[in-house]
């Protein structure tokens, strides 16, 4: 009886399956009515696994006794109960017990005791300047610090042994157990300025860079300076225009001290838990600024993580409508395997207007998924009312105020979209899992520069993430899917015959071998920018520039599917031993009318609705199941949704909702008007 994470793919019994998940916060709700509720996500969306924070504020709200998992002081605390609830309904569960939640709470959900304000003796986490980074006024503690380390150790070890073990999969219902919250403290998307520079993490960056140098004479070599002790090493805390590699040093080693703290975090938060299922994690997207790629790629390295798995969230506005979203979202499905953990299919006042209605969501989701998820969460399924105070003094109820399930337990418009979703990829998930991507290149990630380009200007030193958004931005003009591969831990590139990398006065000597390999094998490199002379200690190295053709530039082949007419994005994914495909079309917001694809010649049309989508199976080249999307209520758009391929046409009778799964036809108005 197991549970395995495989190349982000999440395996129960050996069987792989899309992972589709929808979140319930318990805590926020009428303890009275859990049991309606859960129901009406299995029977009314389809789902099986549902997701839950455990809000240390909610269940240990003062330091003066154990935390409360029974109901002991209130009904809404008895997680345990809950857990039991999901168990006897043949549920499953992802624990997600924190410490740090957001989820709209009051301080993100830690204790209040735990804020550097209240107890002093707790160390706050500093920014640059020195002042406290704070979460809406409060200062946060420094995750590392001498006080609030073991604090928040007896909370996940509370979790983990009060309320997780009995509560694992197999005996009971937790199949994965997902620690911290988007980064450590909602910060994964953070600048690389805005934390940690108190005592504490000051304390691991020089115990980080003594392991990389090894001696402080090492080390002023590098860096072009004369420290006598690792006590005087400093962190960056603003740009200084350094010209020379040397002097640019600092910068990538805060890079990298970011991403080995971040794996340092999780790990001993997810030890602190000693829960027996996989851990994952959920990452926010880049944010929108012009370091927003350099920072959050500094910081991301799943390769750091052993054992821990990665997965993403949304929460960074609507794609159809924004191609700067697009890229930061498809970035955030891209950098590695796993699933969507929390997409927004619920919160309308508190984002955008344009969630109140389902097709915002259900584009997103098919978008993730086609870029390279292995899942997807509806967050909430519910709508919560009545939590107690202390928890949310912020949000009025419902939370969430446009949710499948509303807070009365009856079933909104939008339940049909993420039925027709989950029903598919029940039927279809493991399949278009093992589906390969139809991509025209690669994009190579050489993340020191990440912990530069998180600093500099856009003509200042080696560029990670600017040159990794114009890639996609060229990618998307020509209508390409591409993969991402991170160089310094890869072991071959032979999946990447077309691969663009950014440049650089300096590469580690390995990736430069690894890419000179490439070349000589006749694979194409393209370049970005300088090439390098030296490798990672600066010493002369010019195995990549002996073997690199200057002006070389990615020679695209013909692609198999393509936008011939309508403003969309299509991705394919092909079966390597079946004849199957699954084609997701994508369409913008100010698209109007049909979208015509083509795929190896031949003509598909589709019908939605304005920043619709549609994800199609064919199977021996002929129609199979599909979701076509032709109501969008917020944007008053509303099509009789269709698809045809070759002679076969399949469209509604009046404005709708198209689905077929299972060879089994289902038309829905969709939302309306006004949502």
């Amino acid at each position: 009886m197991t549970i395995e994470v495989r190349d982000g793919v999440t395996v129960i019994e050996g069987e792989p399956e899309a992972l589709v998940t929808a979140d319930y916060p318990y805590y926020r709700d009428d303890p009275a009515v859990w049991a309606d509720r859960l129901r009406a996500i299995r029977d009314d969306l389809g789902i099986n696994v549902i997701t839950c924070y455990l809000p240390w504020r909610h269940h240990q709200p003062t330091p003066d006794g154990p935390p409360d998992f029974s109901g002991q002081t209130h009904p809404s605390r008895d997680v345990v109960g809950f857990l039991a609830l999901c168990y006897e309904l043949g549920l499953r569960v992802i624990a997600k017990p924190g410490p740090f939640i957001h989820a709209e709470t009051n301080y993100g959900g830690l204790p209040d005791w735990v804020c550097p304000r209240v107890n002093p003796a707790i160390e706050p986490l500093l920014d640059a300047r020195g002042e406290a980074s704070a979460w809406l006024g409060e200062p946060l503690p420094a995750p590392l610090g001498p006080v609030f380390d073991p604090l928040v150790t007896q909370w996940l070890a509370a979790t983990g042994k009060e309320v997780l073990e009995a509560a694992t999969w197999p005996e009971g219902p937790v199949i994965l157990m997902q620690i911290a919250n988007e980064g450590i403290f909602t910060s994964g998307a953070l600048p690389l300025s805005a934390y940690d520079y108190s005592a504490s993490g000051l304390g691991f960056f020089r115990s980080r860079v003594q392991a990389w140098y090894g001696t402080p004479e090492e080390y002023n070599r590098v860096h072009g300076t004369a420290i006598g002790d690792w006590a005087d090493v400093q962190p960056p805390r603003e740009w200084t225009a350094p010209a020379r590699s040397e002097e640019q040093q600092g910068y990538a080693d805060w890079g990298r001290f970011h991403a080995e703290y971040l794996a340092e975090v999780y790990h001993r938060w997810a030890a602190a838990v000693n829960c027996r299922v996989p851990v994952v994690v959920n990452l926010n997207p880049p944010a929108e600024h012009h370091h927003s790629f350099d920072d959050w790629l500094a910081r991301v390295r799943p390769e750091l993580w052993d054992r821990i798995h990665y997965g993403f969230t949304n929460w960074m506005g609507v794609v159809s409508a924004n191609p700067g979203s697009q890229a930061r979202y498809v970035l955030a499905a891209k950098r590695a395997p796993g699933p969507n953990l929390e997409e927004n299919w619920g919160f309308s006042e508190l984002y955008d207007p344009a969630y109140a209605d389902a097709t915002t969501s259900f584009h997103q989701s098919l978008l993730a998924l086609a870029a390279g998820a292995t899942g997807f969460n509806v967050y909430t399924g519910v709508g919560t009312s009545g939590w107690l105070e202390g928890l949310d003094s912020v949000h009025d109820s419902p939370y969430p105020d446009s949710a499948p399930i509303a807070e009365d337990g009856t079933v909104t418009p939008k339940a049909h979209a993420v039925r027709s979703l989950a029903d598919f990829f029940a039927q279809h998930g493991a399949e278009f899992l093992e589906c390969v991507p139809e991509t025209g290149a690669s994009y190579g990630l050489y993340l020191p520069y990440a912990g530069i380009a998180a600093w500099s200007g856009p003509e200042e030193g080696p560029q990670l993430g600017r040159s990794l958004r114009a890639f996609h931005d060229r990618m998307r003009a020509a209508g390409r899917d591409y993969r991402v591969v991170e160089l310094e831990s890869a072991d071959g590139l032979a999946e990447h015959p077309r691969l663009t990398v950014p440049g650089g006065a300096f590469m580690h000597r390995h990736v430069q071998r690894l890419l000179a390999g490439h070349i000589r094998a006749g694979n194409q490199v393209e370049i970005d920018g300088e090439v390098p002379e030296l490798d990672e200690s600066l010493r002369p190295c010019r195995i990549l520039a002996e073997a690199y053709r200057e002006g070389t530039s990615l020679d695209l082949p013909e692609t198999r599917v393509r936008v011939v007419d309508g403003h969309a994005d299509v991705f394919l994914r092909t079966h390597p031993d079946r004849d199957v495909s699954y084609l997701t079309v994508l369409t913008m917001s100010d698209h109007e009318g049909a979208v015509l694809v083509e795929l190896d010649g031949r003509p598909i049309e589709l019908i939605t609705a304005r920043g619709g989508a549609a994800v199609v199976r064919l199977a021996g080249g002929e129609l199979d199941d599909f979701l076509v999307k032709g109501v969008n209520g917020y944007l008053d758009s509303a099509v009789p949704a269709g698809v045809k391929v070759g002679a076969e046409i399949l469209i509604a009778d009046h404005p709708a909702d198209l689905d077929r799964i299972g060879g089994e036809f289902r038309v829905h108005e969709g939302q309306p008007s006004g949502g």
